[in-house]
């Protein structure tokens, strides 16, 4: 691949105003090209675009196109800056009134050095907000694609669409629907800018000359105008991959212009990287349908504060995942502690969930076209909840990039795709949207778009749930057993079980939102005896059984909230509430009253 870096327009408005300036701040700069004023860091701005695109790996040429009147700074700057000389292509132009126009130098440079191979193309005179963007990845994503690529941000609340081309792209295919050059307000919805950064097959480069042979003007061969043609008219394939951070193209911007994003982008939060990064996940528990959720049918599930799991992320010089003292031992007093706890606990600490989730996530950016930028990071975590990411936050990833539902069917695929582990999508959806949720799983819905009907409800009013587990927690892919083999070959007796507890879903959301909490503590004993027809007391195990056969004694309605070790009620005699927990503890079992988590009324940071 051939980069070609364009820093050929004349900026007669800034260079003006630079050297009619009386403050006396900027006369070093008066006569400087755009291209090679200070940028982010004291860097000039064309130093970290070379820095950039400097990788024999990736390019094997790389080629700068300026005009006569600056091209004595630019050779000047190649030989401080080790880029080869006779790779600074001289357009002839003086003026802004005799320029060639964008797209016709970009075609110079193909013809003049007989350019046959795809190319990059880079306005060198682009701020740009983060210095860090990882640009084979941008590359890797271009060869994924049938067509070109156009780099794309999302504009900041203070830019406005009428000052930029504007892409509408297809969240599926990727692909760029529509361009629009510096539209009207009103004429599209999208805030996606595109930028001076392109990637074009070699196949496409003789589409240049059929649209210069159509813009005499060189004030019309600019790229925006290029894309408008090459995607609505000509409708070739172009994609759009975002980088989650801006750009500003100095252009014909003023001096005031450019120091306000100079100074804007030079204070954004990448200046302090040593801030970290922290976020809580809270336990879920199934309060109706579950299992279910894995077989086309309908739960309801709760986040409750009484146990989490709490993410810390801190920018670092290599990438670190910090084991966990005691999820992720390590060390042992003896062979035979090594044992007793291996036992117990198994080999599944945490950290094996961390370096699965950074490697889906990276592999989910990469596909869905979002470089991100070359960033490492020390990742530890700290967790209350008994044995049964921010990532989005660093990489400035938004929820328009990864919807809520994509990214609970995301959090489930690390599970079941990367380490296997038998899972549904239930938990998934409430870590995400947190609260009380309603989840629709539908066979018609999951084809039709992915992922389910997902609906928060009002968790004001609850009443006292609680929740039992075993000190010796089973393991959580057992009692699945060989259900979903059933379930597929269609055994009657599994399949309408799920149905009847879709069915309880929708009767206890009605119960819930009439606040009848006996029938609602009748819905939760019915699911459990379905749950136990199905699966059997032999799946189920003593332990779990043991705790319902316990709860009932006491009157209270109870059932799995996951897939075992522990057990959910609603006990609505707060005397024998108290007996209830007595009884439990007397059995060994760890027992206590429900808080319900409600991310409306907390402001601590939740899953990423």
């Amino acid at each position: 691949m051939i980069c070609i870096l364009l820093v050929a327009g004349h900026g007669t408005v800034l260079e003006t105003q630079i050297k009619n300036d009386d403050t006396g701040l900027y006369s070093l700069l008066r006569g400087v090209p755009k291209a090679l004023l200070p940028g982010i860091g004291g860097k000039k701005i064309l130093d970290f675009w070379w820095e950039t695109v400097n990788m024999r790996q990736l390019f094997t040429e790389v080629y700068l196109v300026t005009n006569a009147d600056k091209y004595k700074h630019f050779e000047r700057w190649a030989t401080a800056n080790d880029f080869p000389v006779e790779n600074v292509i001289n357009d002839g132009s003086t003026t802004l009134e005799d320029q060639l126009g964008a797209v016709a130098d970009l075609q110079l440079a193909i013809r003049s050095r007989k350019l046959q191979d795809d190319i990059m193309v880079i306005a060198g005179d682009m701020l740009c907000a983060d210095q860090n963007f990882d640009v084979a990845q941008v590359i890797r994503f271009f060869r994924s694609k049938p067509g070109e690529l156009i780099i794309y941000y999302e504009l900041e609340e203070s830019e406005k669409s009428s000052s930029r081309g504007i892409v509408e792209v297809c969240p599926d295919t990727h692909r760029i629907t529509r361009f629009l050059e510096k539209p009207q307000e009103g004429l599209t919805d999208s805030r996606l800018a595109s930028v001076v950064f392109y990637c074009i097959q070699r196949d496409t480069l003789s589409h240049l000359s059929d649209f210069l042979s159509l813009q005499p003007q060189a004030s019309d061969r600019s790229f925006g105008r290029f894309w408008e043609w090459l995607v609505n008219d000509k409708q070739l394939d172009v994609f759009g991959m975002k980088l989650p951070t801006g750009f500003q193209l100095i252009g014909q911007v003023g001096l005031s212009d450019y120091t306000k994003w100079l100074t804007h982008y030079s204070t954004k939060p990448q200046d302090n990287p040593a801030k970290p990064i922290t976020f809580r996940s809270y336990a879920r528990v199934g309060l109706m349908g579950n299992p279910s959720d894995g077989f086309n049918g309908k739960t309801i599930a709760m986040s409750i504060s009484n146990f989490w799991a709490e993410v810390t992320l801190v920018e670092s010089q290599t990438l670190v995942l910090v084991p966990h003292p005691l999820n992720d031992p390590t060390e042992f007093g003896s062979l035979q502690d090594l044992f007793c706890i291996s036992r117990k606990e198994g080999y599944l600490g945490g950290l094996r969930l961390l370096q699965a989730t950074c490697k889906k996530f990276y592999q989910f950016c990469s596909k869905q076209g979002i470089a991100l930028t070359k960033q490492n990071f020390t990742l530890k975590y700290d967790t209350n909840i008994p044995r049964q990411v921010c990532l989005m936050k660093f990489y400035n990833i938004t929820d328009n990039d990864l919807p809520k539902p994509i990214r609970a069917n995301f959090i489930l695929n690390v599970e079941t795709d990367e380490l296997f582990i038998t899972a549904g999508l239930q938990d998934r959806v409430v870590q995400v949207y947190e609260g009380l949720v309603y989840m629709d799983f539908s066979k018609k819905l999951m084809e039709e778009q992915g992922y389910g009907n997902y609906v928060p409800m009002d968790m004001s009013g609850l009443p006292p749930f609680w929740l039992a587990y075993l000190s010796d927690p089973s393991d959580s892919g057992r009692i699945h057993s060989n259900i979903r083999q059933r379930w597929l070959s269609g055994e009657p007796l599994v399949v309408e079980a799920m149905k009847t507890f879709a069915e309880l879903t929708d009767k206890a959301r009605m119960a819930l939102r009439a606040r009848d909490w006996s029938s609602l503590a009748q819905l939760m004993d019915q699911n459990f005896e379905l749950r136990r027809t199905v699966y059997t007391d032999d799946c189920l195990g003593p332990g779990n059984l043991k705790m319902v056969q316990l709860a009932k004694q006491f009157g209270s309605a109870v059932k799995l909230p996951g897939s075992g070790g522990a057990v959910v009620g609603l006990c609505l005699d707060n005397a024998r509430l108290v007996e209830l927990r007595q009884a439990f503890q007397e059995a060994g079992c760890v027992f206590c009253v429900i808080t319900p988590y409600n991310p409306s009324a907390s402001t601590v940071g939740g899953q990423h």
